[in-house]
């Protein structure tokens, strides 16, 4: 296969993306502090919590995170640092935060 059609095809040079495997799927979909002093929410995403419960919660660390959810240690690393700045923006500035589905989901 040409360079130039997987350049086009998948828009820059790169490795394919890998699925990532969850845990657990948040049962609550949203959180609205009392008071709510700014409308607009923060969307923190189904692997995001799903790093975040992990590590913060079951208190696991970054390599075991990674291998239960079969990724690197850089994307668990990644996930939780947009995870924590996200959180930190909800309680810092009293907005909703809404758990929602980005990407592809799928149940096996």
């Amino acid at each position: 296969m040409p360079r130039w059609r997987w350049y086009f095809r998948r828009r820059g040079p790169g490795r394919p993306f890998g699925y990532l495997f969850l845990s657990k799927i948040p049962h609550i979909k949203e959180f609205i502090p009392n008071p709510c002093l700014n409308p607009e929410p923060i969307e923190l995403t189904y692997p995001e919590y799903n790093v975040f419960i992990l590590i913060e919660l079951e208190g696991l660390t970054q390599e075991e995170a990674a291998r239960r959810m079969k990724t690197s240690r850089g994307t668990i690393w990644r996930l939780l640092d947009s995870a924590r700045k996200k959180i930190a923006k909800v309680l810092s500035e009293s907005r909703p935060l809404v758990i929602s589905p980005k990407g592809e989901i799928e149940k096996l």
